[in-house]
């Protein structure tokens, strides 16, 4: 078990600490935003701020999945120092960077067939699948280029999926758009992968489809460059922050102002949102990097870093947990249809504490968050940490 599949990989010799104790911090916090917002007491009752925006837009919990891939990056930057300055042959190295992105892709596509592995119906992307490729992406620019390629890069991924999204006609449906199900993200998806193999909401289109792959990448590489600054020997620390600050603050206002014509969108991962999310995370990260590795406060954090340093252990077993729960089932209210067993237990447990449901079901993702932490806590004092 261990954060994010990059961990083990060599660390650098020399220069700053190889852990960098603010971005298992951002981790696990990030963490914790998640099992919130996939685990509420029921999904007909949630705050506002604890959904996904509709279509267009960002809420609070569209900024889970690109923090994680900007911490993607930031890692790299760490873990894969060593081997870029030893001047040694990377093809060791990529090996098993491919060798953990594979196991990774694997988990994904597990977690989709589990617990009735019905092949002619897994979904072929999905989150940790996208993770798995952006990882090895990011892994393979990282060695092979320098921090000025990466920009340029990183501008033209951005072009040229505006251009690709917004000018490309998709053919059976005539010109470019940014629909659900007749962008050509989508059509190269039903193309490639077919509709059965798509997200089961919608099976038209997938929010953590092909294309969408490009943008994504452009995460990681963006929190590539902030563990590059980072690891920068020149500046003092404090300056280091201010500068993730001020390149926060930029990439906002970048991602606000092309918001006008390419909308800010998690689903299509637009460029807008893309430099929306990253300077936000630009933002947390420097003022976690204050907080914990310049200033050295660090006793109020426990809980996150139990989290951030087993993150994927926690996303992996959060969802075969609740899977595994909702195979036992019983019967429903007043006898009615039966239901899952994390249901029933929230039914019966917790929803009658509340007169309002939607405190109800924020009860039941926080006691469900409590009860991770414990086993995070637990797991970390013992050093357990699961690798991949």
């Amino acid at each position: 078990m261990r954060p994010l599949p990059v961990d083990t990989l060599p660390r650098p010799a020399t220069g700053p600490p190889a852990r960098l104790i603010s971005l298992d911090v951002l981790r696990g916090l990030t963490v914790m935003g998640m099992l919130i917002v996939n685990n509420p007491g029921t999904w007909s009752h949630i705050y506002w701020p604890l959904e996904h925006a509709e279509w267009n837009g960002c809420t609070p919990t569209d900024l889970v999945f690109p923090f994680f891939l900007f911490m993607v990056g930031v890692s790299l930057a760490y873990a894969l120092a060593g081997a870029k300055s030893s001047g040694a042959p990377t093809g060791p190295v990529l090996a098993r960077v491919a060798k953990r992105a594979a196991i990774l892709f694997g988990l994904g596509v597990f977690t989709s067939l589990y617990p009735h592995f019905d092949f002619t119906t897994v979904r072929v992307m999905g989150v940790l699948q996208r993770i798995a490729l952006v990882f090895l992406g990011c892994s393979f620019v990282y060695l092979k280029t320098g921090w000025r390629t990466q920009v340029v890069l990183i501008v033209g991924l951005l072009v040229a999926y505006a251009v690709l999204m917004q000018l490309v006609p998709v053919p059976g449906f005539g010109p470019a758009n940014l629909e659900p199900a007749t962008n050509l993200g989508a059509w190269l998806d039903r193309t490639v992968l077919t509709e059965a193999h798509l997200w089961k909401s919608a099976r038209t289109w997938d929010p953590e489809g092909l294309l969408g792959t490009l943008p994504a990448l452009a995460s990681g590489l963006l929190g590539g460059l902030a563990g590059q600054w980072l690891r920068y020997a020149g500046p003092a620390r404090v300056s280091k922050t201010t500068g993730l600050l001020l390149g926060g603050l930029v990439a906002v206002a970048l991602g606000q102002l092309w918001n006008i014509w390419f909308p800010i969108n998690k689903s299509l991962w637009t460029s807008s949102y893309v430099l929306y999310t990253g300077g936000l995370a630009l933002l947390a990260l420097a003022g976690l990097y204050w907080l914990c590795d310049v200033r050295g406060y660090r006793a109020w954090a426990g809980p996150a870093l139990s989290a951030g340093v087993n993150a994927i252990a926690v996303f992996f077993g959060s969802a075969i947990v609740v899977r595994t729960l909702n195979l036992v089932q019983l019967p429903g209210p007043d006898g009615g249809k039966p239901v899952g067993l994390k249901d029933w237990l929230y039914a019966h447990c917790i929803a009658p504490l509340f007169s309002n449901p939607l405190n109800a079901s924020l009860a039941g993702a926080l006691v469900n968050l409590l009860i991770w932490l414990l086993i995070l806590t637990f797991l970390r004092r013992r050093n357990w940490i699961w690798k991949v």
